[in-house]
């Protein structure tokens, strides 16, 4: 279960008709406009990570070893999402086409971390993540994992049962943060990116970034 300062956002989030808009304003860096980007938003000091262990699509483990050397940007979502994460991998898509120059050794990568694991096998996981751009990392966990290293990111997520649950397991929905989480090469969460997206600022970004740290 989460947390019971998670369970409280979440609910006044809902209630509140905002979706999960203020768990991110709770939870998200306030220094706007630092380091020279336009679509991050940087918390002051890199924020260390706590260990995580994910199991990837291709069968291997994402810790953070897995995510240092290469500026990531980090996406809860779900397969089954129905607007939200397809319009955002759509969007990253975009980002992750303009920085097909830079070496695969540096080239920021995207993460996208399936908060439905009972639905989410790695192969179904894999297939709907490499649909938007073959280079997408996807990964997921059991639930106290994924609540874990969704926490450490200063993101959340519910599930949310539909009207026939009792009958049909099946029927529910996930609720989850809509920002994308920014970890650096050291792979610490170096910030935050909040919707609406715009890819050609994510990439400029990403791609300044990029060279800014390169070795």
């Amino acid at each position: 279960m989460f947390n019971r300062n998670v369970g409280i956002i979440l609910a006044i989030a809902l209630a509140a008709g905002l979706g999960l808009v203020l768990a991110q304003k709770v939870f998200g860096p306030s220094n706007k406009g630092t380091q020279g980007t336009s679509s991050i938003i940087f918390y002051g000091t890199p924020r260390v990570l706590p260990e995580f262990d994910l199991a990837q699509s291709d069968g291997t483990r994402m810790i953070p070893g897995e995510l240092r050397g290469h500026w990531n940007l980090v996406f809860l979502g779900f397969t089954s999402c129905p607007d939200v994460c397809p319009t955002t991998l759509t969007e990253l898509a975009q980002a992750q086409k303009q920085w097909q120059d830079i070496p695969d050794s540096l080239r920021p990568r995207v993460v996208f971390v399936s908060v439905d694991p009972e639905r989410d096998t790695p192969a179904r996981l894999g297939e709907y993540a490499h649909a938007f751009h073959k280079d997408t990392l996807a990964a997921t966990a059991d639930v106290p994992s994924l609540e874990r290293f969704a926490t450490s990111l200063g993101l959340v997520f519910q599930k949310v049962p539909g009207k026939d649950f009792e009958q049909n397991p099946n029927d529910y929905t996930m609720d989850h943060s809509a920002s994308i989480a920014v970890l650096d090469p050291q792979g610490n969460l170096a910030g935050l990116i909040r919707p609406p997206f715009n890819p050609p600022a994510i990439a400029a970004d990403l791609k300044m970034l990029t060279e800014k740290t390169a070795p």
